[in-house]
């Protein structure tokens, strides 16, 4: 888990660059000062998306890197027989584009319209050797990423397509407490097609799934991309069996 930020840092003023940032306490710039964030924010851009646009795509130089701070993105890289795999989804407050390779490994797309801040990979990385705290927190949100992607492996390697499904829904739970929002209340801008790229299934599981899920009067379909979660205790169980 990326390390909390428990000290309360002063409000931006209107002039500040970053004022109204909605997501600046779960980025990795949330532990820069007033004066810190205005340097840090000047040295990059903010770039916007429509639905469907790539930020980059899989072998693409990596010559940037982005925070979100709206919508919602889809990592994917396609396979040697043709399938695409989706590797995960980034929402509002991650990070996006670091590397050890020149190349980008996966596809980077908006499900959304989507709001990024973007700064060139040589300026980040001088900004980091002079500012130790932030270089931490990015060591931490590396690491959070790690476990994220040991935990897909168990995903797709050990749990039956109804813990898949479930467990993608208690994840995005906890993505909604995080962000102070309603964990009872998911939005699910991702198609079915994209969860099921995620989770290794085929569309019509997903869905066939999510209705097993609704009759069981375990989760309820408010529409095509909002689920209400009505027995997280139950769901939480089923999840680990």
């Amino acid at each position: 888990m990326a390390t909390a930020i428990t000290d309360i840092r002063p409000e931006l003023d209107h002039g500040h660059p970053c004022f109204g940032c909605a997501v600046r306490e779960i980025s990795l710039c949330g532990v820069l000062e007033s004066e810190e964030l205005r340097t840090y924010k000047q040295t990059g851009s903010t770039v916007r998306y429509e639905a469907g646009a790539a930020i980059f795509f899989e072998g693409d130089p990596a010559e940037s890197v982005y925070t979100l701070t709206s919508g919602t993105l889809r990592l994917s890289k396609l396979l040697p027989d043709g399938r695409r795999q989706i590797a995960g989804f980034i929402f509002p407050g991650n990070f996006l584009g670091i590397t050890m390779e020149e190349e980008h490994a996966f596809t980077a797309e908006a499900i959304t319209p989507a709001e990024l801040c973007r700064f060139s990979r040589p300026r980040f990385e001088a900004y980091l050797r002079d500012h130790p705290l932030m270089e931490r927190r990015l060591y931490a949100l590396v690491a959070h990423e790690l476990a994220a992607a040991r935990q897909q492996v168990v995903l797709l390697g050990r749990k039956t397509a109804t813990e898949r499904v479930i467990s993608f829904l208690l994840m995005l739970g906890s993505r909604c407490r995080k962000e102070g929002g309603l964990a009872d209340e998911l939005s699910l801008p991702m198609s079915r097609a994209d969860i099921a790229d995620y989770l290794g299934l085929r569309i019509e599981t997903v869905s066939r799934e999510l209705s097993a899920l609704k009759a069981a009067q375990l989760i309820q379909l408010t529409n095509n991309h909002s689920v209400r979660l009505l027995e997280k205790d139950r769901l939480e169980e089923m999840s680990e069996n």
